[in-house]
């Protein structure tokens, strides 16, 4: 029997038992691909695994999509809450700035820049930390079109950060919109935002616009003692004003603007975050009056087309981004009275760090599928990323050991004792992909990218993935890749805080991850995805105390982890009126320099959502959200974090064509007490940080 012949009696045979299957579904209107795509969007393509659209169940990486419908599902309002759903991510909290941490399969760092987030394909990673930024302030989703989620390492396409996994926000263009929308929300924390986007023809242009502004007074949890809670047991003051609630205010501004002629593209954006609040204080010891500010100004210009032979492709992108942070109004480290062996604070103490960033980028691809059974894809860029101007005031110096000296008053110090020096890295890279499809069902995809920096030399990293659709309804995939990160700014070239001194011979971090995958469609009706991976890091950045005793820490290349674990996806669209979303994450991930936990991240993880259309026009919606077994690293001593189940309820009008959408949601629904870890060793802020309480949000959005 020939393999057509099979596949032919195979696809028979899958249809009479979808019908069999999906008998409700039918009576219902039923439940055909087309159908469900108006309902939750376009999820079977992916372009983040290859850097071009291809089916997401034959995409050679392990891979989540997730659209503007799957957004108003979940009731969402902020890019935070979207991460929490994705199987293996998991999205942690850090004291300063209360700014998030993307936590994927249990690799938990200070800042957690080992995990890179693109825009619209572009990198918005800054340079100061090597992350998204601390002074993040909230990501609104309302002109998202979709996220697509790469867990697992992706340097050999998009070279450094994309160590644990890759996010690319995917911003709506003018079909997306199709026409004039406002809107209004208001919730809890006294939150309010409205915007107004639209897309449409504008001669030739296909031309979207979108603007928002909001503030929220944010969250008033309580911190029960934090560092000067500390202190004060130390040098017997009662300075510290713990009990106290965090500070996680902000005000915002975003614009984005996308216009589309012929074969090129223009998408600018702004995301201004100011009177942000210091979480629970930048040095871990309650601050209610520090604020800050950062802006960030992107824009690139894009040309892809045809070439003369058909075969070919080519295409280019050169883009920009400004980013600035500041503190208008400087931090207060630690609380009027505070002491330390080296003098009092009688005012407080103060700081204010601020940098000024500019980067430009230019990367350039040719695709050629003329070899039949491959489609090879050669990319080459080069970056500049200028971190050229830093200002820092404060009312200290320090000692070499690293405890602050009181002065009189609040001085600049940028000329005398700067945080860190301004550095120009130049990056200069080429990457060469082919997908081999070697056989009617088997395709290998193999890749390899080289980077050349400026400041610390070369790195070369490969791929290779082997994908075999093994029936009609069954996709196997078994991949390995390597990932690098490079040293953030602060960690080469910090040196105006002994507590932690930059050093610039650092090598970049380094990871390798083995994973399978098998993507099994079960019924016409149900979906259900298996990871397995098992990754190894080593070179990994961490402070150490310096050679000479007594003179504090300097960041170094030391240690290793590695980590295993599976992620189960499932989802069943039993009828037209009811779908059932179910995920769980299990993971273990150890410290090799200690063979212990390496913390902080869940063992266990797992997400569950019921989307229910009860009436012709409202759609209802529960989801559950369990995060267990959280330990702790070596060195701290306190029990593990506490586990939590959080339930979140969403009403919407099932958008269509009418004038009016409407939604309602109310986020943990009992109160559960969630907590997300404060890091090693605990002695700051010993019951970890807490997170939001019950929260209702309303919204409506005229459609013009």
């Amino acid at each position: 029997m020939s393999r057509t012949t099979a596949h032919l009696r195979l696809s028979v045979l899958a249809a009479m038992l979808g019908c069999s299957l999906s008998a409700q579904a039918q009576q219902a209107g039923g439940t055909d691909e087309e159908e469900l795509a108006l309902v939750y969007g376009d999820k079977a393509t992916v372009s983040i695994a290859t850097g071009a659209q291809q089916s997401l169940r034959r995409a050679p990486a392990v891979a989540t999509v997730i659209t503007a419908q799957d957004i108003a599902a979940m009731g969402a309002t902020d890019l935070d809450q979207v991460l929490e759903t994705v199987p293996g991510v998991h999205v942690n909290r850090g004291a300063n700035m209360y700014s998030p941490l993307y936590v994927v399969r249990g690799i938990v760092s200070q800042f957690t820049p080992q995990i890179l987030v693109l825009q619209n394909g572009v990198p918005i990673t800054t340079l100061f930390q090597g992350n998204k930024g601390n002074l993040w302030g909230g990501y609104p989703v309302d002109h998202i079109a979709r996220i697509e989620i790469l867990r697992g390492p992706g340097s050999a396409l998009y070279g450094s950060d994309a160590f644990s996994g890759v996010i690319n926000i995917i911003t709506k263009n003018a079909a997306d919109i199709g026409g004039t929308e406002a809107g209004v929300r208001a919730g809890a924390f006294q939150t309010r935002d409205v915007w107004l986007q639209h897309g449409g023809k504008v001669g030739a242009a296909s031309v979207a616009a979108y603007l928002r502004a909001g503030s929220t007074d944010g969250f008033r949890s309580i911190v029960g003692a934090d560092a000067q809670s500390r202190n004060d047991s130390l040098f017997g003051t009662r300075a510290s004003l713990a009990p106290g609630p965090v500070n996680v205010g902000a005000k915002a501004l975003d614009a984005n603007l996308d216009v589309q002629y012929d074969k090129w593209r223009l998408r600018a954006g702004a995301k201004v975050r100011y009177d942000l609040g210091s979480g629970a204080g930048v040095a871990q010891a309650l601050d209610p009056v520090g604020r800050a500010r950062s802006e960030r100004y992107m824009a690139d210009l894009s040309w892809q087309d045809n070439l003369a032979d058909k075969d070919w492709t080519a295409g280019a992108v050169l883009s920009t981004m400004k980013y600035l942070q500041a503190s208008p109004v400087d931090f207060q480290l630690l609380p009027p009275g505070a002491t330390l062996p080296t003098g009092s604070f009688p005012a407080g103490m103060f700081g204010g760090p601020d940098t000024w960033e500019r980067q430009w980028r230019l990367q350039a691809f040719v695709n050629y599928a003329g070899w039949v059974g491959h489609n090879l894809r050669l990319g080459v860029g080069h970056d500049d990323l200028n971190m050229y101007r830093v200002y820092e005031t404060r009312n200290f110096n320090y000692t070499k050991g690293g405890t602050p000296i009181p002065l009189p008053s609040v001085i600049e110090t940028s000329l005398v004792s700067p945080f860190v020096q301004p550095h120009l890295r130049r990056i200069d890279y080429a990457y060469l992909q082919d997908e081999w499809q070697f056989a009617p069902d088997w395709t290998v995809t193999a890749g390899i990218r080289h980077d050349r920096y400026s400041d610390f030399g070369g790195t070369t990293n490969p791929r290779l993935a082997l994908v075999w659709d093994a029936s009609l309804n069954v996709t196997a995939k078994l991949l390995y890749g390597r990932a690098f990160r490079a040293p953030s700014f602060v960690e080469a070239y910090g040196q105006g805080n002994p507590v932690s001194l930059g050093n610039p011979n650092l090598s970049p971090e380094k990871n390798g991850t083995l994973e399978m995958a098998v993507a099994w469609q079960a019924a016409p009706t149900l979906q259900v995805n298996l990871n397995l991976y098992r990754y190894a890091m080593d070179n990994i950045i961490r402070t150490v105390p310096n050679a000479i005793a007594g003179t504090g820490s300097t960041y170094a290349n030391t240690g290793g982890q590695n980590g295993r674990g599976g992620e189960l996806e499932a989802t069943w669209t039993p009828s037209h009126a009811l779908r059932l979303i179910f995920n769980l994450a299990r993971q273990h991930s150890t410290d090799e320099a200690t063979n212990t936990d390496a913390g902080y991240a869940p063992h266990t993880h797992a997400y569950l959502r019921a989307d229910w259309q009860a009436l012709a026009a409202m759609v209802a919606s529960v989801q559950l959200n369990h995060v267990g077994g959280r330990a702790r690293a070596a060195g701290d001593a306190r029990k593990p974090i506490a586990d939590y189940t959080t339930t979140d309820l969403s009403l919407r009008s099932n958008r269509g064509k009418q004038r009016w959408d409407v939604a309602a949601a109310l986020r943990n629904v009992f109160n559960a007490d969630v907590r997300e870890p404060s890091l090693a060793p605990g002695l700051s802020i010993p019951n970890d940080l807490p997170m939001a309480p019950r929260a209702l949000t309303l919204q409506a959005i005229y459609n013009f």
